[in-house]
């Protein structure tokens, strides 16, 4: 391709609002085009990057043998109603009518389309393992786009799913699909780590994110200080060892006078306790509460709740901090509150519809100080399973840097920024079970499939390769995703033997397999040199009366410091020995 006749514009700035490098150097190297917030077009070197990232996942899919369909992005509502997703699926569904008045969807994932087609086609156990894939538009109205690629409401991406028959083939299924990942990250040209992670709104029992370390993700990936450790995970999901509490007997409760504390540290220096040694009060509610539920959260004081720990046990519902008026209509006390009196007679629970969720750190820690659920009111010796209980006790613990690993090791965990890249889920018979996937086994009873799902953005992909690979001038493109091998530069195009010459190498490379983009513009040699190093191909060849005064040309790796000089009779050779 002639860069002269190459539509789009390199830009000497970046938009005001890009804060990642991905973010400046795709919009500054006309690979895409902002339409609105999280929406982008791919201009043509940017659909070159991205066809060929979808190659490689193409035969990666097809060698671990999935297979391609095509699913709608428009979809009936109904589908998700039946799945249950349709009011639950976060961000919500963007929506829309058909000229029938029929209630339709854009689908930000295929779930409810593809097992609705496994269903019209499964029968016997004979029919499974099967997997289905496709790379196809998505859309999920996020509620802040940001950096780029990174954060987007329309995307490309590739969704697998696989439908097995029992767990065993479910874990072969899932691990042939990680292997795959992994290929398909090295091919693109970063290095991942495979973290733990929670499922989120696709749902499941296990998943794992994909997640490259950079410091412009926006996600936080703990990960194990002892290298002989393998432990990783996503913030959302991290477990550790929380601190053992004391072993003691339990002593009787007691109510102290606590005026005007409010908060944990202000209860622990007054009663010169440790902040570990008592038990925090905190109010949610769903978000689709009217009013009158609430959840209430004991968790030891020296902890935080996490919150998507918190969602998964109230079975999904998205939780939002309760206010103040729906705290004093439950008959709570914010800043002397506990769980301790809940079910009495005139308690809270007599009041509003309460759930009790607490943390098992407070199961395991014996008389901690507890509001006593009145105004500058503080008991002593609250102990769990004898002066109050919870409906749910499990982890809804947050971990920090520093924590005792959770594996039986002596490291601790560490935090870094990542940027996920893909992410598997261990689905189960989640959606088989609820939209009729199901199979006759080998005796003849009639089992819902168990299903994977595996997904990767194909843009933020592209995206985060180059956080991985860029300096200070711009990218550094792995030569498998890059939109040519090549920057051909002819300088001095006034010199027709300069301009020859270009022409002739372009050709013979052309010829010869080799991806090169000329730059035959009538520009000073500044501005293609910038241009080379802002697009980030992986090999610049320049033709100069200089050179060829020798008969050489010049050659420079984006990835390296120093140019040199090759013969010009021997061009194709040099270049793919170069590029190599």
């Amino acid at each position: 391709m002639r860069l002269s006749r190459s539509f789009g514009k390199t830009l000497r700035n970046a938009p005001a609002d890009a804060e990642t490098a991905s973010h400046k150097y795709l919009t500054r190297a006309a690979f895409v085009q902002q339409v609105a917030a999280g929406i982008y077009s791919y201009l043509p070197f940017g659909q070159r990057s991205l066809t060929k990232i979808s190659n490689i996942i193409r035969e990666e899919m097809d060698s671990a043998g999935a297979q391609e369909v095509s699913m709608p992005v428009v979809q009936p509502r109904e589908l998700w109603e039946k799945s249950g997703r349709a009011d639950t699926y976060q961000p919500p569904l963007a929506s829309l009518k058909d000229r029938r008045d029929r209630d339709m969807v854009l689908a930000p994932t295929h779930e409810e389309t593809t097992t609705f087609m496994a269903a019209a086609n499964l029968e016997s156990y004979r029919d499974l393992p099967f997997n289905l894939y496709q790379i196809q538009t998505k859309f999920r109205d996020e509620a802040r786009p940001r950096a780029g690629l990174l954060r987007v409401r329309e995307f490309e991406m590739k969704d697998a799913y696989s439908f097995d028959k029992d767990e065993e083939g479910l874990d072969v299924s899932f691990q042939a699909m990680a292997a795959a990942y992994h290929r398909i990250f090295n091919r693109s040209g970063i290095d991942v780590r495979m973290v733990e992670a929670d499922s989120g709104p696709i749902g499941g029992k296990d998943s794992n994110e994909f997640v490259l370390l950079a410091e412009s993700g926006e996600d936080t990936i703990f990960v194990c200080s002892d290298e002989n450790c393998s432990y990783a995970a996503n913030a959302e999901k991290a477990e550790f060892k929380k601190p053992a509490a004391e072993p003691e007997q339990a002593r009787d409760l007691e109510e102290v006078h606590t005026p005007g504390i409010k908060t944990i540290e202000g209860l622990a220096e007054f009663l010169e306790t440790p902040v570990s040694k008592t038990v925090k009060a905190v109010f949610y509610a769903p978000e689709t509460s009217t009013g009158d539920e609430i959840v209430f959260v004991s968790i030891r004081g020296d902890l935080e709740v996490n919150e998507t720990k918190l969602r998964n046990a109230m079975d999904g519902a998205e939780p939002r901090l309760a206010t103040p008026t729906e705290i004093t209509a439950a008959g709570l006390v914010a800043g002397s509150a506990s769980a301790i009196g809940l079910d009495a007679d005139d308690g809270p629970r007599s009041r509003a519809k309460i759930t009790s969720i607490v943390d098992d750190s407070v199961v395991e820690s014996p008389n901690l100080v507890a509001g006593a659920n009145k105004t500058d009111y503080h008991f002593k010796n609250g102990n769990y399973g004898r002066d109050f209980n919870g409906d749910v006790v499990t982890d809804i613990a947050m971990a920090s840097e520093g924590d005792a690993c959770p594996n039986d090791c002596e490291g601790h965990l560490v935090a870094h920024r990542g940027v996920e890249v893909g992410h598997i889920f261990k689905l189960g018979t989640k959606y088989s079970e609820t939209m009729g996937a199901t199979f006759v086994d080998e005796d003849g009873i009639e089992k819902p499939a168990l299903m994977g799902c595996y997904g990767i953005g194909v843009g933020r992909l592209l995206a985060a390769t180059i956080e991985a690979n860029h300096d200070d001038k711009g990218m550094i493109l792995p030569r498998a995703i890059a939109p040519y091998e090549v920057y051909l530069a002819g300088l001095n195009t006034n010199d027709e033997t300069v301009v020859a010459v270009a022409a002739k190498v372009y050709e013979d490379l052309t010829s010869a397999g080799v991806e090169v983009l000329y730059d035959d513009r009538d520009v000073p040699p500044g501005v293609k040199f910038n241009d080379a190093d802002l697009i980030g191909l992986p090999l610049r060849v320049v033709v100069s009366a200089r050179g060829l005064k020798n008969g050489e040309i010049e050659m420079k790796r984006r990835d390296a410091d120093d140019a040199t000089m090759a013969p010009l009779a021997d061009v194709v050779g040099a270049v793919k020995a170069a590029l190599l």
